[in-house]
């Protein structure tokens, strides 16, 4: 098995709590960053977790209109979030 190499450092700290969190049936190490994390394993119930070990992580706070699936179903949407809340 091998690591997929991240886009951004981002990718990193997602990664890292996607496995600590997420309940995942793979590797979150070795997703690819457009994998639907759904898919992978993740429940509703873990993508809460997932969204508050995130919000400690980035000390950012996920606003009512992004707690969908969509924002959480993979690493690259995750990032995508984070980004767009970092710069708000």
């Amino acid at each position: 098995m091998t690591q997929v190499q991240d886009h951004t450092p981002i990718d990193a700290d997602i990664r890292e709590v996607l496995k600590a969190h997420a309940r995942l049936s793979v590797d979150a190490l070795e997703l690819d960053a457009d994998a639907d994390l759904y898919q992978a394993g993740m429940s509703s119930h873990a993508s809460v977790n997932v969204m508050l070990a995130l919000e400690g992580r980035f000390d950012l706070e996920f606003p009512d209109s992004m707690l969908n699936r969509a924002v959480f179903a993979s690493i690259a949407a995750i990032r995508g979030a984070v980004l767009e809340l970092q710069a708000a």
